[in-house]
């Protein structure tokens, strides 16, 4: 029975790639502390989801509670399961840049030492096995807001002569631009994974995401923009947009979409690659074009306010071009729109929120 080792098992993308590979039969090895918990407060908490998947999966999980920055403890799981790990998706993280202004330390150790820390264990115990890494569209720091963009009514968006237009690549810069420390610690883990396949020669891969998201996000206001929308407006919690109108523009991928993506990879692993991948011009939205089809889905209004202090280092306008991955993956395809999407978060948080 193949094994795959998963980071953050109990997170959105982490319990995704649970639910898909198991599906596949695959043994699956979960790590996950629901850090999230202590990010973001219990209502952030992933220990539904833990133990959703081990009454699930019964034998087919392997839960170990432990944290990724604790050395021995994952070497441990490395070495017990050794070369019978085919593949690892590393999914474990602090998510938040306003959360890591708080705490840098914590968010560099969890981001960049932790990410150390498994990516050597994996060197040490099962070279052979793909590495795959949820990077961030936030290593290109705020790059993207100064790439020429016109307000209309509802939303930004970048001039449609601009090469840009379908989406941003792997070609911009993620130097001599403001990050957030969450952005940087990101970085330091985005250059350590493609070094490891660079130099050690590891089946390595960084998906740059853009919002990451589906009907297993814990939803927090400082983490998981669509999840915690529809949460708002489903329990007419007041609501705060911070800057640019409401216009900003984010291209949002269903975890499904990602995970598949990850299978696609691991069929045919390039070591050391970088791919955008995010919902890309087929799943974007504003924020007030989010806020009318979560208020069309739910039924409801929204209670929102407005406050022209934007984040920092916030994007204005981010869509993924997502055009290498499918020339590399030509048979990998979205199979959810952004409607689909919102329609399955709804359901399943009411169903929770009852």
């Amino acid at each position: 029975m193949a094994t795959a080792l998963i980071t953050g098992s109990a997170g959105l993308i982490g319990s995704e790639s649970v639910h898909y590979f198991a599906a596949k039969g695959w043994r699956i090895i979960g790590i996950d502390n629901d850090m999230r918990a202590y990010f973001f407060g219990p209502r952030a908490s992933t220990d539904w989801n833990r133990q959703l998947l081990e009454d699930r999966y019964g034998d087919q999980y392997l839960h170990h509670n432990l944290d990724i920055r604790d050395r021995p403890g994952v070497e441990q799981v490395f070495r017990e399961h050794g070369e019978d790990i085919a593949l690892i998706i590393h999914t474990a993280a602090q998510p938040s840049h306003d959360w890591a202004a708080k705490d840098p330390h914590t968010d560099f150790t969890v981001n960049a030492n932790g990410t150390l820390v498994v990516l050597e264990a994996a060197r040490q115990f099962c070279p052979q096995a793909v590495f795959i890494f949820t990077s961030t569209n936030k290593v290109y720091g705020d790059t993207p807001n100064y790439l020429p963009l016109q307000e209309l009514p509802t939303r930004w968006e970048i001039d449609p002569k601009h090469p840009y237009h379908l989406g941003i690549d792997e070609s911009m810069s993620i130097d001599a631009s403001k990050h957030s420390l969450f952005g940087a610690a990101k970085v330091a883990a985005d250059i350590l994974v493609q070094e490891y396949g660079r130099y050690f020669g590891l089946k390595t891969a960084s998906f740059r995401g853009g919002c990451l998201t589906g009907p297993a996000h814990s939803g927090t206001q400082l983490h998981g923009f669509l999840a915690y929308l529809m949460q708002c407006t489903i329990t007419g919690t007041p609501y705060r947009v911070f800057g640019y109108g409401g216009k900003q523009v984010r291209d949002n991928i269903h975890s499904h979409d990602l995970v598949s993506a990850f299978d696609h990879f691991y069929q045919n692993p390039r070591p050391g690659e970088v791919y955008n991948l995010g919902g890309s011009r087929f799943s974007h939205c504003s924020m007030l074009e989010a806020i009318a089809l979560c208020e069309e889905i739910a039924g409801r209004k929204l209670q929102y306010s407005y406050t022209e202090d934007n984040r920092s280092g916030d994007h204005i306008w981010y869509v993924s071009d997502v055009r290498k991955f499918q020339a590399h993956y030509p048979d990998w395809q979205y199979e959810y729109s952004l409607e689909r999407t919102l329609g399955e978060m709804y359901t399943a948080q009411t169903q929770r929120l009852s």
